[in-house]
């Protein structure tokens, strides 16, 4: 039997708490499905050393400040509470542990089936996100390999890894991150970079980067970054001067065309240049206890910590709607208009701006696209 309800919020991390509270602004009661047992999920698995990227001021949710107690730059734990926080403030209550099986037109309606319920809705915020789906590439050679081989998403702290020789494959903000962690703790720790990289400092003059992009939103991301490069230079050098190749694009040339995010540093560079974390080239195959390298060069290492960053899924929640999704699987339309009839995806995409910044600001947007079209 069907669930004929208000609306439907999926996820229950920052966007879908956001787009819940924003609904029930505009007299619209949701009901919230959530696939695992908490609110803010995935903040609640990350490592243990990670603070918000971006400054506390320009990352709340609407109607509900992050703590000054926390500080700039808030921890893990600070955001996990800031997000109990906020559903127990505006009396969010999600269904816990209801995974999303898929999401099909049904004329006017959108039907939602579950793992528990079939759904039937005029309105559906998907808030799922774009980094809940690690991906994990098979590796040559990793059935002979005798070491410990995981997803970032599995590592918490430095603390199992002392006396090891680790690997970190992959130099987006988790892996630049997570062998910094493993340095600072004294862990002999290398790293895989395969590609071209962005690394931008995460201040200017004691300003957060995000300040400036967002002053610079306007502007033609290639230009922007002409603007950039040498003050970025200044703060923190070359790529080369790390053993590193510069992407051919700029920062915000490289989030708007290719959706991908630059490494923001946090003084994972500074350990790199005291020759604490070496580099090396694209991982080639794995042997009993050494790996190989691309270049040729090889290194025995006892564990491998894949942060290889995450796959889109949510094309396969629309078995009926492929033309909702880019070449990518990103939806087309995110944070604002309607995607189709009633449906809004929200915080789906990569940005520059901030993400909690943009997925609140797009709850708002879709709440006011909702009550004019009521």
């Amino acid at each position: 039997m069907k669930n004929a309800v208000a609306a439907i919020v999926i996820g229950a991390g920052p966007a879908g708490l956001a787009a819940a509270k924003c609904l029930k602004d505009i007299g619209v009661d949701p009901v919230i499905v959530e696939m695992e047992q908490n609110v803010g999920a995935v903040w609640r698995k990350h490592y243990d050393r990670l603070h918000l990227h971006t400054p506390r001021d320009l990352s709340a949710l609407p109607g509900l400040a992050i703590p000054r107690a926390a500080g700039s730059y808030p921890t893990r734990e600070d955001v996990v509470t800031y997000f109990d926080s906020y559903a127990a403030t505006f009396n969010l209550k999600p269904k816990f542990a209801e995974k999303v099986l898929a999401i099909k037109p049904q004329g006017k309606q959108w039907q939602v089936t579950t793992s528990r319920n079939t759904y039937q809705s005029p309105i559906v915020i998907v808030g799922t996100g774009w980094a809940s789906f690690p991906n994990r590439p098979a590796l040559l050679g990793e059935k002979t390999f005798r070491g410990e081989i995981i997803h970032s998403t599995a590592y918490k702290n430095a603390l199992p890894y002392k006396g090891k020789r680790v690997l970190v494959v992959g130099f987006g903000n988790s892996g630049a991150e997570i062998a910094l962690d493993l340095a600072e703790n004294g862990v002999a720790v290398g790293l895989s970079v395969r590609s071209p990289v962005n690394i931008i400092p995460r201040e200017l003059f004691g300003i957060s980067v995000l300040r400036f992009a967002i002053a610079q939103r306007f502007l033609p991301p290639k230009f922007a970054d002409i603007l950039n490069a040498p003050l970025i230079r200044f703060f923190l050098g070359t790529p080369e001067s790390y053993g590193l190749v510069k992407s051919p694009k700029g920062a915000l040339q490289t989030i708007h065309e290719d959706g991908k995010i630059p490494v923001l540093d946090v003084g994972t560079c500074e350990i790199i240049k005291r020759g604490k974390i070496s580099i090396y080239g694209g991982l080639d195959r794995l042997n009993t206890n050494e790996v190989e390298f691309a270049d040729g060069r090889k290194a025995p290492f006892d564990c491998i910590i894949l942060a290889t960053g995450f796959s889109p899924n949510m094309p396969s929640l629309f078995p009926d709607s492929p033309h909702l999704f880019d070449a990518k699987g990103q939806p087309n339309l995110s944070d604002g208009p309607a995607a189709a009839p009633g449906l809004y995806f929200l915080g789906a995409k990569p940005v520059a701006t901030g993400e909690l910044r943009e997925l609140a600001r797009g709850a708002i947007r879709i709440a006011a696209n909702i009550k004019a079209a009521n």
